[in-house]
């Protein structure tokens, strides 16, 4: 695989590099002065030393972060030391954190998660190590980032709020993370070259929520025009965030450049041949530049030679060919494939191409065509279907073991972890393996904090992961003191939702409170799964637990989101037990009864939209105010809104959200959501069903598009800091569940 130039440095001697911070607090001189100091250091651990800062304030000064050089074997780290004096060694300033994190977690005893930390039960003095830990990375690529993760875990973020998702990143050993903020930049700057005026191409750019799946080819405009201001500050904050990881040694992978072109691209380009790509569930495809002719690689060079001004350089390139249900036309796929590579090769030397494992790409024809050794098939479906075999399927392509644990970012709790603790290994030590990473690929992140510390762990355990004994010391960490109640709660979680297994989903049930309302709703999104994955009686349990915590332990914040999400997730679920009773009572016609079921479920829901309230991960209000954030005026602000509420609701337009029913794909029970959609979309319906039931009629429809099309147009703010206990608001649904 090509070698990133910031990653991959070496140098001859290892130097102990010492903060000047960390010499003070020791009391121990610095390296100034050494016989060592006059050599380089393998490389600046100062940007790890920045990220420790931001985690443990006036704590990091207890480590001393030493930069080794990286062997022929790949990424390793070591921790060490006494009391107070901790010491990190590692070959790369991310692979530092990761040190970090382990020592965190393994020696100290609490958690970092992504959402949700115990890092407040650390002990003054950090506690010492008992020899030395060591681990190496099994695998070289350790890859994060769906390529919808920025439209679904929010595309108006600022910079801290990326850096924070960096950091915790290398905390748990990812080394390559996706970085499509700002991607439309090459897009705009290039085809002005081609024939395209710039307000023709903002007019063809969707608004940033909805931008992954123009990157990916399916659609284009919604959500636009973007402005020219729009434009450059994403591009400046792209070029921040993959400046950030390399200094990290991290490598930004960036989108590449395949052939999307805006229409009448061949009438302006005399010798272009364009493909039209016909429709992505309701949407209009952008057209496919052939790249097999003669003005492909002129675009293609003029794309990488904007992108590498703006965002630097990388060697990894994310793209997909021909998803979901693109079609070649009369193009030869395998003279495209190598068309593709080696303009990417031109521009980019050794470059790795980077694309997705998804339902039948890459093609055998595909892969026929490039440099096997230069390809990461990203794969997000070994965890899904059984009888997969990689190595025959793609060639002996080198690919990354992978899983989509959410889609469209569901609140579900839960994952097919055991399947990841087996199959991975199994993979992995198979005679041909061709498993050469692990990709992180849920479509939105910031949810199932324990799924994401399993899965990265993957890459840096020596031996196979035992399910109950990874669960177990979870329990122990993740609120920084070990519990019997904490054990006993993970314990049922492990056995319900973080069971799920292999053969249809990779991903938990989602909300019927979320759902269009319906008597026989058995999803709320189009392709989730239609049943129950797990016994819900595991959840309910958990939670019972989880409410008899050591009150020493429930101050801490991993605590208090994790009660507010599994209480969530219990309520949600008794969702499932009392629609069919609605059904059943409204089909015999029992209007009592109805009514008394009825108000359970709206009682519920209204419980519901107090809990989540209560965290701020799970508030509506941030998300909205990001988005209106980044508009220059009042009209922008509004384009923006609707960009943000309309990819969480209707999704799109009435075709492609009803007819093809992208509608409440990224479905997800958040304070604002519940209290202003969800709930208020059942009780209109069951005041339809009440009153058919009365006069002995058929219910009256309602346009449920119009009515989410509606909200997804409006302004009314919702609160950005939460409100409630979340401890007592938790106890409530316990209560209202008849827990003991």
């Amino acid at each position: 695989m090509g070698s990133h130039p910031i990653r991959r440095r070496r140098t001859t001697l290892v130097l102990a590099v010492l903060a000047a911070v960390t010499a003070a607090a020791l009391g121990v001189p610095g390296p100034q002065g050494t016989a060592a100091s006059a050599a380089a250091p393998a490389f600046d651990p100062m940007p790890a030393r920045a990220g420790l800062e931001r985690l443990l304030d006036d704590r990091a000064a207890q480590f001393t972060l030493i930069p080794v050089e990286e062997p022929e074997s790949g990424d390793y780290f070591s921790v060490s030391g006494p009391a107070g004096a901790i010491q990190v060694r590692g070959t790369s300033p991310a692979t530092l954190l990761t040190g970090v994190g382990w020592y965190l977690e393994r020696v100290a005893g609490v958690d970092v998660g992504w959402p949700g930390d115990s890092l407040g039960r650390l002990p003054a003095t950090l506690p010492a190590v008992s020899g030395t830990i060591t681990r190496s990375a099994n695998v070289p690529h350790r890859y994060a980032l769906n390529d919808t993760d920025e439209g679904y875990s929010g595309a108006y973020r600022d910079f801290a709020s990326y850096q924070r998702d960096i950091d915790l990143m290398a905390l748990h050993g990812v080394n390559e993370v996706f970085v499509p903020t700002g991607a439309e930049y090459p897009y705009y700057e290039a085809l002005q070259g081609f024939g395209y005026d710039a307000a023709e191409l903002r007019a063809w750019i969707p608004g940033p929520a909805h931008q992954a799946w123009w990157l990916l080819q399916n659609m284009s405009a919604f959500g636009g025009p973007v402005s020219e201001r729009l434009i450059q500050e994403r591009a400046a904050l792209g070029s921040r965030i993959a400046g950030h990881l390399r200094a990290l040694g991290m490598t930004p992978v960036l989108p590449g450049f395949f052939g999307t072109v805006p229409p009448g691209f061949a009438a302006r380009n005399p010798g272009a041949v364009t493909v039209p790509q016909g429709k992505w569930v309701g949407f209009a495809r952008p057209d496919w530049l052939d790249p097999t002719g003669p003005v492909f690689g002129e675009l293609a060079a003029a794309y990488y030679r904007v992108q590498r001004q703006r965002f630097g350089d990388s060697d990894m390139f994310k793209m997909d060919l021909l998803h979901e249900g693109g079609t070649p036309g009369p193009v030869d796929v395998t003279r495209a494939a190598e068309a593709v590579q080696r303009a990417l090769d031109s521009a980019h030397p050794g470059a790795t191409w980077v694309m997705l494992g998804w339902q039948n790409n890459p093609s055998a024809a595909l892969l026929n065509g490039v440099a096997r050794d230069r390809v990461l098939i990203v794969d997000g479906l070994s965890d899904r279907y059984e009888g997969l075999d990689r190595e025959k399927q793609w060639g002996g392509a080198p690919y990354a073991f992978g899983s989509i644990a959410n889609f469209g970012g569901h609140t579900s709790l839960g994952a097919n972890t055991g399947v990841w603790g087996d199959r991975f290994r199994a993979w992995l030590t198979r005679s041909d393996s061709a498993l050469r990473g692990i990709a992180y690929l849920p479509e939105a992140t910031g949810g199932n904090p324990a799924a994401f510390d399993l899965f990265t762990e993957l890459a840096w355990q020596p031996d196979p992961v035992d399910h109950r004994a990874w669960f177990a010391a979870y329990a122990a960490r993740r609120y920084g003191g070990d519990d019997p109640h904490a054990a006993a709660a993970w314990e049922q979680l492990r056995l319900g939702p973080y069971s799920g297994a292999s053969g249809t989903w990779s991903e938990p049930q989602d909300s019927l409170f979320a759902a269009r309302p319906s008597l026989t709703a058995n999803k709320a999104a189009r392709w989730s799964p239609t049943a129950m994955r797990y016994d819900a009686g595991t959840v309910e349990r958990a939670l019972a637990e989880l409410l008899e915590v050591a009150p020493a332990l429930r101050t801490s914040d991993a605590y208090r989101f994790d009660v507010v999400d599994v209480a969530r997730q219990a309520l949600t679920n008794r969702g499932r037990v009392l629609l069919p009773r609605i059904k059943s009572a409204y089909e015999a016609k029992d209007l009592q009864g109805f009514r008394a079921l009825v108000r359970e479920w709206n009682a519920d829901e209204e419980l519901l939209g107090r809990l989540v309230a209560s965290d701020r991960r799970l508030l509506l209000g941030p998300w909205l105010a990001d988005a209106r954030s980044w508009g220059a005026d009042p009209e922008e602000r509004d384009r923006l809104e609707y960009d943000a509420r309309s990819i969480l609701t209707s999704w799109a337009d009435r075709g492609p959200s009803d007819t093809a029913g992208l509608h409440d794909y990224a479905n997800r029970e958040w304070a604002g959501l519940v209290q202003d959609v969800y709930a208020p979309r059942w009780a209109a319906y069951f005041a339809s069903l009440d009153t058919a039931l009365v006069r002995g009629t058929a219910p009256v429809a309602i346009d449920w598009f119009a009515r989410d099309d509606a909200w997804a147009h409006g302004h009314q703010t919702y609160p950005t800091v939460p409100t409630g206990d979340p401890v007592a608001l938790a106890g409530e649904v316990g209560t209202a569940l008849a827990l003991s």
